[in-house]
């Protein structure tokens, strides 16, 4: 249960994170919260990304729960948004460390890198609210389901 806690503010925190404006048009006070958070961005996008990875395995291999029933279904498209989420915003995010340890070394990586930030830049205000969204539903379908 602290974990499906942890997870669904984990998801809510990559949204406000993606999109400050939306959190400071409802709490203008939020900004000093903001402000000491920001600083930790590139490496909360790291995790996210890597645990997205991670998350992108595990989904494959749970395929089967498409067809075990409508729960199950519901489960895996939540899941299904959790890795999206996890990708895209762990890039979006911690493209800056990626590219300094990971692409820096290679030249055909790195433009390929910022080739693909180019096309999921675009995204972030959908991703960062998608995030909140499914970080909520995360918390409640598990206090629903279970």
């Amino acid at each position: 249960m602290i974990s499906v806690i942890i997870g669904g503010a984990f998801f809510i925190l990559l949204g406000i994170l993606a999109v400050p404006s939306l959190l400071l048009s409802k709490r203008p006070d939020a900004k000093e919260m903001l402000d000491k958070i920001v600083p930790y961005q590139g490496w909360i996008g790291v995790v996210a990304f890597l645990y997205g990875i991670w998350n992108l395995i595990d989904l494959i291999t749970h395929i089967d729960y498409l067809t075990a029933g409508p729960l199950f279904l519901i489960f895996w498209v939540l899941y299904l948004a959790i890795v999206v989420v996890e990708l895209g915003l762990g890039f979006l995010l911690g493209y800056g460390l990626i590219s300094k340890y990971a692409l820096s070394k290679n030249e055909a990586a790195k433009a390929k890198g910022e080739e693909m930030l180019a096309k999921v830049a675009p995204l972030k205000g959908k991703l960062g609210i998608l995030a909140i969204i499914v970080g909520i539903a995360y918390i409640v379908l598990w206090f629903i389901a279970f």
